[in-house]
């Protein structure tokens, strides 16, 4: 049975906006992961961990896993804390 996760990826450090925060993504988990012994890099002969699909809806991934009866987790999304102060707070010794 297939193994994946379902999740929504994090921002990088060059993004301020919201604009890929409502895209879920499935991704499989590889197998048979390995040591290249030439460079030294992780490899596998199984294809299927390079395969990201995009859903609109946690839910549609979901049905999707279900569906095609892949083993699943989803990993719920931090919520992010805004502490609003003022620029003046910067300066102050508290």
């Amino acid at each position: 049975m297939k193994k994946a996760k379902i999740y929504i990826p994090s921002k990088t450090a060059t993004q301020s906006g919201l604009g890929k925060e409502d895209k879920w993504i499935l991704e499989f988990e590889s197998k048979d992961t390995s040591i290249n012994p030439l460079m030294g890099w992780e490899s596998s002969n199984d294809t299927i961990g390079e395969v990201k699909l995009e859903f609109s809806t946690k839910d549609k991934a979901i049905e999707y896993a279900k569906n095609n009866n892949i083993s699943y987790k989803v990993i719920q999304p931090n919520k992010k804390k805004f502490i609003i102060k003022s620029y003046a707070e910067n300066f102050t010794n508290s």
